[in-house]
């Protein structure tokens, strides 16, 4: 199944990003931690050509730990240094600066000898939609400068901020391919909201999203929802949850739709916490 799509804006953000390519000197990739592959954008690599790329997964905290410590694994021993960050904890001006001067040291170290000082590096943050680059800027700035929510299409604007005297960057707006040839990215990208609830049939996406669960994270589904047998299917899984929270119908029925809409609240709220939605061994 191939999904097609591609808004307006976007086709205006990769125009926009073609153009600003010119004026930094590397490029910074969001990806979300929870999906890490999911969440690189092939668009992305054709766009970013071969300009120095520093790897950064964000949403550490909304991740299974253990998961994460199995991708760190998977891509060191492919020879990729990675960096997982927790954007509201972690120091991220200390390492994007540090990372960033690792990735532009040859070119650092070249124009010393030539006797010229190194200006700011200019590094362009791109990602796909939601991937918490509104986060990571209004931490990098220590203010709100940009505009956060859990749902794609927040930023729509090019932006600029100094980091460090040796580091500005630039927010670009986020960006997805024009079509999912894999309906199972599709389903990763919509359970972690990079993209929009309507694009893909709901009861598809929360049927994924449960199986999931059921395969690994039992329970979180016990803890949240009173389901304990990882046997169930999905229509009876949509009743236990419905009567749990008094979503019922007349004559008894459970509102399944309004039961499917409170599950992917659930995940946008990070109510379900701790879930990686894909993992080392489906790609070995």
């Amino acid at each position: 199944m191939t999904i097609q799509w591609f808004p307006g804006h976007m086709t205006k953000a990769k125009r926009t990003i073609t153009e600003q390519l010119k004026l930094v000197d590397m490029v910074i990739e969001l990806r979300d931690g929870r999906i890490p592959m999911s969440s690189a954008n092939p668009l992305l690599q054709e766009l970013i050509s071969n300009k120095p790329r520093l790897i950064v997964f964000t949403k550490r905290d909304m991740a299974d730990e253990s998961v994460t410590k199995q991708w760190i694994n998977y891509f060191e021993k492919d020879g990729q240094t990675v960096i997982f960050i927790d954007s509201q904890k972690d120091n991220v001006k200390k390492i994007l600066l540090e990372n960033c001067l690792k990735v532009m040291d040859a070119k650092i170290q070249r124009d010393l000898r030539r006797g010229i000082h190194p200006r700011a590096i200019r590094a362009m943050i791109v990602g796909i939609p939601n991937v918490g680059k509104s986060t990571l800027i209004n931490r990098l700035a220590k203010r709100k400068v940009v505009d956060v929510a859990n749902r794609p299409g927040v930023t729509q604007s090019i932006k600029w901020l100094t980091v460090d005297p040796r580091l500005d960057v630039m927010d670009t707006p986020g960006i997805l391919w024009p079509r999912f040839d894999d309906l199972k990215i599709g389903m990763k990208l919509a359970l972690t909201s990079a993209i929009k609830e309507q694009i893909l049939p709901i009861e598809q996406v929360v049927a994924f999203g449960l199986e999931y669960l059921l395969q690994h994270y039992p329970r979180i589904l016990t803890e949240r929802y009173g389901i304990s047998n990882v046997e169930l299917d999905f229509d009876t899984c949509i009743e236990m949850i419905g009567r749990k929270f008094g979503f019922i119908m007349a004559e008894n029925e459970v509102d399944k739709r309004r039961t499917m809409a409170a599950f992917m609240a659930d995940l946008r709220q990070d109510t379900l916490k701790s879930i990686s939605w894909e993992r080392p061994d489906e790609h070995v």
